[in-house]
């Protein structure tokens, strides 16, 4: 990933994904990092009564570390994006995964919060987010038909490890204490190594090479056995490599692709995404202490969020399923869109939930668009910009999306703190969440179908947004054998009409050292004929 072609200095064409093979091993790195990356900042909070009676801080104080993890996943997108186009997925996961575990460990020698903050928090959040936009990436260049599905199941990760952190978190707390279990979870991260090394880039230079080995096939066959025949493969070689230095002078890499921005269908997402996020991740922070204000024991309160978790981790998979059927999977646009209708209204009909069943029910549906939003998010994205600019996408909407969760969480905190009313706070987060769905339905309907049906079908290229990869890897592979079929029709097509004017020219030598009475030598047909067969081979080379 990001390499650029050492003799044309831009980025080699692309291979066609597996859709499979070593790609499940790469899901299953996928799969593990996903559950890190989000579930691990809101592990760490079984650990802050423990951190508030050795600190003597509040709870506010302790929950700015998971604030700190959560900004840094996503406020540092855009320089993960410059890392992995300059050094590639796999050394980028590999630092990643040492930040983080480094993070935790230095995090159970500190002795005040601040420290907690810079280990635990900036550190380790930062390695969890360059482990996380890689394996995304690496994701999309080894799925492309069954990339929904791959999605779906990757983004199970974060319900699964939700699921079983916070308990094994509990248990190591009890047995170790809280410096203990920081240690123990450093160990934990480590396994973020293991998921970076198993991400093999696909052989980018595998195109390059059959490319070369098919023009060595064809000179040979164009050109007659012997040392002739070697001589025109070089000189064929060194040609084209002269063509190429003409051509396409070296350029610069990209270290972050800010033209993405001319593409409407990402401009449209960006907008739709910062409006979804501002009210998304309201509703499950503030479940737990509505149900205790309407009288619900803590310990239902609690299970409550178990409940979310549950049917998330089989929303997601059934989702991506359905998102790679045939007919469903070009419209996944519009499927994303009703995720979060359905999310916003989910949280609107139960703002007045007043009994602990109507907060269960609330929980099942929640967790139902819950999981198709968190499944549908990524695979929408690359649909729409293409796994070449996706590096660079998903590292800006990343940070948007950092703003966004900055604003809407702590403003939603401020709300209840002055009214005194959840049920304000669910209206508007509903509100905003529905609002992002009909502005990203809408706005695909009117400014991307419209817009496609006006215009004459597009030029297929390797960098357009929104065409499938294995169709980009296609065309690229057609390209060459066209070319070198004109060539080799060409080549032809000048060696028959030269052959036409060596029989003419051998005609009239012939009826001139006739009519002269022998005053040429025998042996001057024979020389023009092999004078002219020369140029004949010579043409044919220039021409291949």
């Amino acid at each position: 990933m990001g390499t650029a072609d050492p003799e044309e200095g831009q980025l080699p064409a692309p291979v066609k994904p597996p859709d499979g093979g070593w790609g499940w091993i790469v899901l299953l790195g996928c799969f593990v990092i996903t559950g890190f990356s989000y579930a691990f900042p809101k592990a760490v909070s079984v650990y802050f009564k423990e951190l508030m009676k050795d600190f003597h801080v509040g709870y506010s104080d302790t929950a700015w570390i998971s604030s700190i993890m959560l900004a840094m996943l996503y406020g540092t997108g855009p320089v993960c994006s410059i890392m992995v186009n300059q050094f590639g997925c796999r050394p980028v996961m590999l630092i990643g995964g040492l930040l983080a575990s480094s993070g935790m460990i230095l995090a159970s020698f500190t002795t005040n919060i601040i420290e907690l903050y810079l280990t635990a928090g900036v550190l380790t959040g930062l390695g969890m987010a360059l482990n996380f936009q890689p394996s995304l990436i690496m994701l999309g260049t080894y799925f492309d038909k069954r990339r929904p599905l791959a999605n779906g199941l990757a983004a199970a990760g974060s319900p699964v490890f939700l699921s079983a952190l916070s308990p094994l978190g509990q248990v190591l707390l009890e047995k170790f204490g809280w410096r203990g279990g920081f240690l123990i979870m450093g160990g934990l991260l480590l396994n973020c190594c293991t998921c970076g090394a198993v991400m093999r880039p696909l052989d980018m230079g595998m195109k390059r090479k059959m490319d070369k080995v098919q023009d060595k096939y064809e000179a040979k066959e164009m050109l007659p056995m012997g040392g002739k025949s070697e001589e025109g493969i070089s000189t064929t070689d060194g040609n084209k490599k002269a063509k190429k230095v003409k051509k396409k002078p070296r350029r610069g890499k990209k270290l972050l692709d800010f033209s993405i921005f001319s593409n409407r269908g990402f401009v449209i997402y960006t907008i739709s995404k910062f409006i979804l996020v501002l009210g998304l991740f309201v509703p499950p922070i503030l479940l737990v202490n509505y149900a205790k204000d309407t009288g619900v024991p803590d310990t239902e309160a609690a299970f409550l969020l178990s409940i979310i978790g549950f049917i998330d981790i089989f929303a997601r998979p059934a989702c991506g399923m359905v998102a790679g059927l045939k007919w469903v999977r070009p419209h996944v646009a519009y499927l994303f869109s009703f995720a979060m209708l359905f999310n916003g209204l989910t949280d609107i009909c139960s703002a007045r939930a007043s009994n602990y069943t109507g907060l269960v029910i609330f929980c099942v549906f929640f967790g139902i668009s819950y999981g198709m939003v968190g499944a549908l998010q990524f695979e929408v994205l690359m649909a729409i910009v293409g796994s070449q600019k996706f590096s660079s996408a998903i590292g800006l909407v990343l940070l948007i999306e950092a703003v966004a969760v900055l604003i809407g969480p702590p403003s939603a905190g401020r709300l209840v703190d002055a009214l005194k009313n959840y049920e304000v706070i669910f209206y508007l987060a509903g509100s905003e969440v529905a609002l992002s769905a009909l502005f990203l339905a809408m706005a695909t309907y009117c400014c991307l179908n419209r817009q496609k049906k006006k215009a004459p079908p597009p030029e297929k290229s390797p960098s357009a947004g929104g065409g499938s990869d294995t169709e980009e890897a296609e065309s690229d592979v057609q390209e060459p054998e066209e070319h070198s079929s004109n060539n080799h029709q060409l080549a032809h097509s000048t060696g028959d009409a030269m052959a036409v004017a060596v029989e003419e020219a051998n005609h009239v030598a012939a009826e001139e050292q006739s009519g002269e009475g022998g005053g040429c030598a025998e042996g001057d047909g024979e020389v023009l004929a092999r004078a002219s067969c020369n140029t004949d081979q010579t043409v044919e080379r220039d021409s291949f």
